[in-house]
């Protein structure tokens, strides 16, 4: 599998599919770039805060900033184009906050029939060749139950909880994209994390058809620990008991390695422990260890 991705007779021809949000999904999606249209990344569309959050407040429409930060971690080279989609307005301005790459998504969405239209035009323009799809095309927010029976609704919210939800929902309850449910019935890998546990993993994880698709892929599942703690309630839950919210949350038993950071490499099991920690940005996966390590775990699997 992985142990011979970098391989140019496979790269490009290898299924992947990532799954997360923010800048972990980014982080894995550079660091498996190389495999080109083999690889697919699908992301968590239910952010409400930033230039995101005032966009959905007065567009109605789906997250675009996570999308927007893997379109930008996947571009093959620095150009005016990929520059302009990164761009911030400053100031004390109806502008000032927002991000250019969210505008251009959320004007191309307007022109075009599905959001997934607004996204591969913005591939084709900056010449990404991973695919990169939002989990739902249909608006919707993360929803958290809390131990006295509160409601806790917006990723923001949920982020910033005191204590480990009870359960989490998507209000409204919407599908998924059906070329992301396609995408991991027909993988070879699938990819959980890292990222934000609760509001980049498993909004994903809790999309009508998510859970049928990976009922139904004959795929290797990896879990990806983060190597930080999350300022978040989820720093309270060790890895079995997010591991067991997965599984939970789905219904299913799919996770087959666990994959994390530590100094020295060992395996327990299907726990994966290889030094993953980059030396630029510490907190953050080295992209060459992170494939280096995946590469390794399944070689022969």
């Amino acid at each position: 599998m992985l142990s011979q991705f970098k391989d140019s007779k496979l790269a490009g021809r290898s299924r992947v599919v990532a799954i997360g949000g923010g800048h972990g999904l980014g982080r894995v999606l550079s660091s498996l770039s190389f495999l080109d249209e083999g690889l697919t990344g699908i992301v968590a569309t239910t952010d409400n805060g930033g230039s995101t959050g005032r966009l959905r407040e007065t567009e109605d429409c789906i997250a675009w900033g996570d999308l927007r930060n893997c379109l930008s971690q996947v571009a093959t080279r620095p150009s005016i184009g990929s520059l302009l989609f990164e761009y911030r307005f400053n100031g004390d301005t109806p502008l000032g906050g927002h991000n250019l790459g969210n505008l251009m998504l959320l004007a191309l969405d307007q022109l075009c029939v599905r959001p997934l239209e607004a996204v591969n035009l913005i591939r084709n323009m900056l010449n990404i060749k991973p695919r990169i799809i939002p989990m739902s095309e249909q608006p919707t927010h993360l929803v958290a139950l809390s131990s006295d029976g509160q409601q806790i609704v917006g990723e923001l919210n949920v982020d910033a909880m005191s204590e480990p939800p009870m359960s989490l929902q998507l209000e409204p309850q919407v599908s998924a994209t059906c070329e992301a449910c396609e995408a991991i019935r027909n993988a070879e890998v699938v990819l959980f994390g890292p990222g934000s546990f609760y509001t980049s993993l498993m909004p994903v994880l809790l999309t009508d058809g998510i859970r049928t698709a990976l009922s139904q892929t004959q795929a290797k599942v990896v879990f990806i620990d983060n190597i930080d703690a999350e300022h978040s309630p989820a720093a309270k839950l060790n890895l079995q008991q997010r591991l067991d919210f997965c599984q939970s949350a789905l219904g299913l038993n799919v996770i087959s390695h666990v994959l994390c950071h530590a100094d020295e490499p060992r395996d327990e099991g299907l726990l994966h422990y290889r030094p993953l920690n980059s030396s630029f940005q510490p907190g953050r996966h080295d992209t060459r260890a992170l494939a280096g390590a995946l590469a390794e775990i399944l070689s022969g699997n």
